[in-house]
């Protein structure tokens, strides 16, 4: 990300990454910062870093043509050019996060910046957190799946966590405008490609663990030192608080420098919940012995819940305030998202895209059904599809936690992106039991798969539309389509899309 008003001089910038090998003048001023060789200008510091799929090391005499006054890079040119800088490093990544931090003026060390990590929740804690310490009264900042947003002003986003130069950028324009708070999802990929490196954090939260982004990670246990990977960077003056009841946690934590604080409905812990009571409209629960009515149903919930109630404790704030302000939030956007027909069918949207997330919800639902006055028990029907050009072991397993929670299961497509829709769903059949066989539709019309079951759905039964969640796209063939999943449930309930 560019700023053409900000000036500073490379030497100061150097102190950032004091192991680099320079060749050229330091004596110059860098006006911008870009990994995006069509973005340089005169005056810019262009980073070459090596990606999956191309190599800014490729682009460096680009950039050099359009004016870059210094180059950044793990490997020097075979011909280096008088008038340019030529910065050598063992990880431009690495370097790059760090320098993007001085270019700045280090934002989150001005700023109490908490980062969220997990497989599930992630979205759900750091935007609860947001909107709890709004209610609190302070300027707040949210880094997410869903959005990136500073107070109401919302910022669009393609990443759950942002690329370095965009995130400090990011994070320095939270700060000039008076936040105090800033709560960030922190993914796996952004810790191995180095995303948060320069960050000071004032405390991290480890939500759970399971079987997701293997196309990236190839091995589920390089995906658990990923996420480790994050506690193992916080600062000793920070907090780590983890999920306790997920085996994992105290794994997370095994090298960390950190205050370790723990958070479990199971077991003993700081921070310790237990459920009393569910409904479709809420959940009773103690909190470290205080009885809450809260308006988030499931267990799911109660762990997310829990997470936002310790990390504000361990933030300084006052436990009876937090618990008055956190029974009345309501989930993110696309998270057990209820939309009620006027035939009395509850339709629930959720992101659930990993076989651990799907069953969550599921068990949940399942949990909740009630019986109607001609004592019908509400029946589940599930609307499930996985995407493409992703980890494909977990297609068999979501159709089969989809037909064991449910009773009428529509397998459809996600966003099918470069791969072909019917083979993804021929691998999430294979996960089917013989004897399920009749239970299953399989559409890879995601629009009709919606229509089909809202419309098979009786007074009292419960859709859920599982995947998507927020997006308000379908990606098919690499382009994105217009798609929200709440506006197509609206529409097949014969309702206004936008209500």
């Amino acid at each position: 990300m560019e700023n053409p008003e900000k000036t500073i001089q490379l030497l100061t910038l150097l102190e950032a990454i004091p192991d680099a090998v320079v060749v050229g003048s330091t004596q110059k001023s860098i006006q911008a910062l870009s990994a995006d060789s069509r973005k340089v200008q005169s005056g810019t510091l262009f980073i070459a870093v090596p990606g999956t799929q191309t190599d800014g090391h490729d682009y460096i005499p680009k950039a050099i043509e359009l004016g870059a006054a210094a180059v950044l890079c793990e490997a020097l040119p075979a011909q280096t050019l008088p008038h340019v800088t030529y910065i050598q490093v063992v990880n431009s990544a690495l370097a790059m996060g760090l320098i993007a931090s001085a270019f700045y003026g280090h934002p989150s060390r001005e700023i109490t910046l908490v980062g969220v990590t997990g497989t599930n929740g992630k979205t759900s804690v750091a935007t609860l957190l947001f909107n709890l310490f709004r209610e609190l009264g302070y300027r707040c900042g949210l880094l997410s799946t869903v959005q990136n947003q500073m107070e109401d002003e919302v910022i669009p986003t393609t990443h759950t966590t942002p690329d370095s130069l965009t995130l400090q950028a990011l994070l320095e324009k939270m700060k000039q405008n008076g936040c105090s708070h800033v709560f960030m999802e922190v993914s796996s990929h952004a810790v191995v490609q180095q995303r948060i490196a320069g960050l000071t954090f004032a405390g991290g939260i480890f939500t759970n663990i399971s079987h997701d982004h293997l196309d990236f990670h190839k091995t589920f246990d390089h995906y658990i030192k990923a996420k480790k990977g994050f506690f193992d960077q916080l600062p000793k003056h920070a907090f780590a608080l983890v999920n306790i009841d997920d085996r994992r946690g105290t794994v997370m934590v095994q090298n960390c420098a950190a205050r370790v604080e723990t958070y479990s409905l199971q077991t003993m812990a700081s921070f310790k919940g237990k459920i009393h009571a569910e409904t479709l409209f809420g959940m009773h629960m103690d909190v470290n012995d205080v009885e809450v009515w809260f308006r988030l149903i499931g267990r799911f919930n109660a762990y997310n819940l829990l997470a936002v109630y310790g990390a504000a404790i361990l933030l300084g704030q006052d436990p009876d305030a937090v618990l008055s302000i956190a029974s009345d939030l309501r989930s993110a956007p696309g998270r057990f998202e209820q939309i009620r027909s006027p035939q009395d069918v509850t339709a629930i949207v959720d992101y659930a895209h990993t076989p651990d997330a799907l069953q969550n919800v599921l068990e949940t639902i399942a949990h909740l059904r009630t019986a109607n006055e001609n004592e019908r028990m509400a029946e589940v029907i599930t609307v499930v599809g996985c995407g493409g050009n992703r980890d494909a072991e977990k297609r068999p397993k979501m159709a089969a936690i989809a037909c064991e929670l449910s009773s009428r299961v529509f397998l459809t497509s996600d966003n099918p992106r470069h791969e072909e829709p019917q083979e993804i769903l021929d691998q999430m059949l294979k996960g089917v039991p013989p004897q399920e066989y009749r239970k299953v539709t399989v559409l890879a019309d995601r629009r009709e798969a919606i229509q089909r079951a809202c419309a098979e759905a009786q007074p009292g039964d419960i859709v859920l539309v599982a995947g998507k969640g927020h997006e308000t796209y379908q990606e098919i063939k690499g382009v994105k389509f217009d798609f929200d999943d709440k506006a197509e449930v609206r529409r097949a309930f014969g309702m206004p899309e936008n209500g």
